[in-house]
């Protein structure tokens, strides 16, 4: 809880020790210390990996509204038209497959970052990407 300030995700840090301690309980070794300050140190060390990563996913979430102002500030007249029919067509689709595909095709993370991102596992987000595709282009083929 110290190293991240969210009892959530404080809370999943922990489970997630103790679930590899019982997958892999051949980890620990008496020989080298007590239980206690093993699953501390895995702890922290599993806080902070988590720290880093939502640290990274804001920066990327930065990253994406720099890019999304900059293409709003100065748009090319000519593709006034196909911007729209994107908009309308992202609008169509449920929230998490349109963060998906904004994600991967315009701030180009990958499956696995978006998975991170969206805190699902890394089949969902690609899934996510594949349906929202899947819905973009059955939007632009009634469109046409």
């Amino acid at each position: 809880m110290g190293v991240l300030g969210d009892p959530a995700r404080a809370q999943d840090v922990v489970q997630e020790v103790f679930l590899r301690l019982w997958r892999r309980p051949e980890a620990f070794d008496m020989r080298r210390g007590d239980l206690g300050p093993y699953l501390r140190v895995m702890a922290r060390s599993r806080a902070l990996d988590v720290h880093r990563e939502h640290r990274a996913t804001e920066r990327i979430a930065d990253r994406l509204r720099v890019r999304s102002e900059r293409a709003e500030a100065a748009p090319d007249p000519r593709l006034a038209p196909e911007r729209e029919d994107l908009r309308v067509a992202l609008r169509t689709l449920p929230d998490g497959q349109r963060e998906a595909v904004v994600l991967t095709y315009w701030a180009g993370l990958t499956a696995e970052e978006v998975a991170r991102h969206a805190g699902v596992p890394l089949g969902t987000a690609k899934s996510r990407v594949r349906l929202g595709v899947i819905r973009l282009r059955a939007a632009y083929a009634q469109a046409a």
